[in-house]
C-alpha cells in the first residue's frame, strides 16, 4: 500500500500533466496588459438657455430630445503609460474653456496634454458654452446661463475623468473599421437638387472606426466609434445629440452594460443628406450602430499593451493682416453686407482693441497622435476637412483612426485645394476677414507626420481610391 507522501507525490505529478495540457485554455484567459475604464455624466441643461450651432437662432431651447453625455475612456498600457478620451455632444469646446479643464487635469491628476483627448461630437442642437462671443448679441440673463453651464461642465468633466481613473480593471482592447454612407460632400453636392443627381461628387471618407474595450470575461464593457459627418440632421430648438446621439442609445440598447463613445471625425465638409426630420436623425444612428454592430460581430484585431502618446501646438498664419478697428466699425454698419452673426463677431473684436488688446496674428492648433498597440489615432483642432484624413491615411494605413474637433473648435480647417477653391469653409478662420495662410495643409501633415514617427508610427504609401 502507497504511503501518503507517495499518493501525494503522484497527484502532484498528474496536477503537472493536467495543467499542463489544459495552458492554453488557460493562456486565453491571460491578462493582456491593458487596463482601462469607462464612465459618464449627464450634460443635459437644467433650464431653457441658448444653443450652439446655427447662427440664424433667435431664441432659447424648448426642450430636451434625450439627454447628452460627456464620458471618459481611461487606458493604461502594462508600464503604466495613460491616455484618457472624453467625449461630449456638445458642438465644440473652445480654446478658453478647454485649457481651463486641461489644466485642471494636469494639476489634479498629473496628466500632460499629450494625454489628453477632448472630442466633440459637434452636435448642433446642444447647449452654447461660449458666452463671450455673444456678449452683444444675448441679454444679461442668457449670458449668465451659458458661462454658468460652461462652469459647471468643466466641474463633471474634470469629475468624470477623476472618477475613471479609479476604476482601471484588466481588459482586452481590440480595433477595426467599418463603414457606412450616409455621408456627403455638402461643397460638391448641393443640397436642393440631390434627389435629380445619378451620383455623388468629391471626396468622402465612409469608415467607421471602432474600438473595444472587453474585461477578462470578453464581456463588452466600453466601445468607441466614429463616423465622419455633421451632426445636422436637426435644427429644431430641442437639446440632443443629433445622429450621434441616437447611434449611442442604439448601441448601449443593444450591449447593456456598455458605455458607448462618439467621436467626430474629419467631417467638416460632410453632411447626412436628406435632413431635417427627426425619423432621418433615427434612421442615421441606426445605421451608425448597425455599421458599428456589424464590426463587433466579425473578428477585431487585438491590440499589444504598448501605448504611445505626442502633442503640440503650431503657430498657424492668416493670408492677410489681421483687421483695423476702422474696417470691423465698417462691417457693423447696416449697408456692409456682412450677416448679422458676423456683424457680431465685428463687435467682440471692437470691444478688444478697446481694452488696449491687439488681435492675433497666429493661432496655436494642436496636433496630437497616439499609438494603441499598432492602431494609429490622430487627432486635430478645429472643424477639420475630409482631406486630412484621406491624406493620413494613404501615409499610415486604411485603417488610421482620425479625429477633428479635439482640444480646441476654433474655425474651418481647409486643405489646399478648398483654400484654393474658396467657399464657405475655405474662408472661415478665427479671424473671420482672413483666411488662414495658404501653406495650412502643409503644416499641420508635416506636423502629424513628425510626431506619428516619434512615437514609433512608419509612414508608408497606401492606395486609395477617391
Amino acid at each position: 500500500m502507497k504511503s501518503t507522501t507517495d499518493r501525494l507525490t503522484l497527484y502532484f505529478i498528474w496536477a503537472l500533466g493536467f495543467f499542463g495540457i489544459c495552458q492554453p485554455a488557460f493562456s486565453q484567459q491571460s491578462p493582456s496588459g491593458w487596463k482601462a475604464a469607462v464612465s459618464s455624466v449627464s450634460i443635459t441643461p437644467q433650464e431653457s438657455m441658448w444653443m450652439a450651432g446655427y447662427a440664424a437662432r433667435d431664441h432659447p431651447s424648448e426642450g430636451i430630445r434625450h439627454d447628452i453625455w460627456a464620458k471618459a475612456l481611461v487606458l493604461e498600457d502594462r508600464s503604466g503609460n495613460l491616455a484618457v478620451l472624453v467625449t461630449t455632444d456638445l458642438v465644440g469646446i473652445r480654446q478658453e474653456l478647454s485649457g481651463r479643464i486641461r489644466d485642471r487635469l494636469m494639476g489634479e491628476y498629473g496628466l500632460s496634454r499629450q494625454q489628453v483627448i477632448l472630442n466633440s461630437s459637434h452636435t448642433h442642437t446642444g447647449p452654447e458654452t461660449d458666452y463671450a462671443r455673444y456678449q452683444f448679441q444675448l441679454d444679461p440673463v442668457q449670458l449668465d446661463k451659458i458661462k454658468r453651464y460652461a462652469e459647471d461642465l468643466e466641474e463633471k468633466i474634470v469629475a468624470l475623468v477623476g472618477q475613471t481613473l479609479q476604476s482601471l480593471e484588466p481588459v482586452h482592447l481590440y480595433a477595426e473599421n467599418g463603414v457606412t454612407r450616409f455621408q456627403v460632400n455638402r461643397r460638391n453636392n448641393k443640397e436642393a437638387s440631390l434627389l435629380h443627381q445619378a451620383e455623388l461628387n468629391g471626396p468622402n471618407d465612409y469608415a467607421v472606426p471602432v474600438l473595444k474595450i472587453a474585461n477578462q470575461k470578453d464581456e463588452m464593457v466600453g466601445l468607441v466609434f466614429g463616423y465622419a459627418c455633421h451632426p445636422t440632421v436637426l435644427a429644431d430648438y430641442y437639446i440632443s445629440g443629433d445622429y450621434a446621439g441616437f447611434a449611442q442609445m442604439e448601441l448601449e440598447k443593444q450591449y447593456p452594460g456598455t458605455t458607448a463613445l462618439f467621436f467626430q471625425g474629419a467631417g467638416a465638409d460632410q453632411n447626412p443628406l436628406p435632413r431635417r426630420t427627426v425619423p432621418l436623425a433615427h434612421q442615421y444612428g441606426k445605421e451608425l450602430a448597425a455599421a458599428v454592430d456589424r464590426v463587433l460581430q466579425e473578428e477585431m484585431r487585438p491590440l499589444e499593451s504598448e501605448l504611445a502618446t505626442a502633442y503640440t501646438e503650431i503657430e498657424l498664419t492668416f493670408a492677410k493682416p489681421s483687421p483695423s478697428r476702422e474696417e470691423l466699425l465698417d462691417i457693423t454698419s447696416e449697408s456692409s453686407g456682412y450677416p448679422e452673426y458676423l456683424k457680431q463677431n465685428a463687435k467682440v473684436l471692437i470691444a478688444k482693441l478697446d481694452k488696449g488688446e491687439s488681435l492675433i496674428t497666429s493661432y496655436p492648433y494642436p496636433v496630437q497622435v497616439w499609438k494603441l498597440g499598432d492602431q494609429a489615432l490622430f487627432s486635430f483642432g478645429g472643424e477639420l476637412l475630409v482631406g486630412y484624413a484621406l491624406a493620413l491615411k494613404q501615409l499610415f494605413g486604411p485603417d488610421t483612426f482620425v479625429m477633428g474637433y479635439s482640444n480646441d473648435v476654433m474655425a474651418y480647417i481647409p486643405t489646399k485645394t478648398v483654400l484654393k477653391e474658396g467657399g464657405y469653409e475655405g474662408t472661415r478662420s478665427p479671424i473671420f476677414t482672413t483666411p488662414w495662410a495658404f501653406d495650412i495643409e502643409e503644416r499641420i501633415l508635416s506636423e502629424a507626420v513628425k510626431l506619428a514617427v516619434n512615437i514609433g508610427i512608419k509612414a508608408k504609401e497606401y492606395p486609395l481610391i477617391q
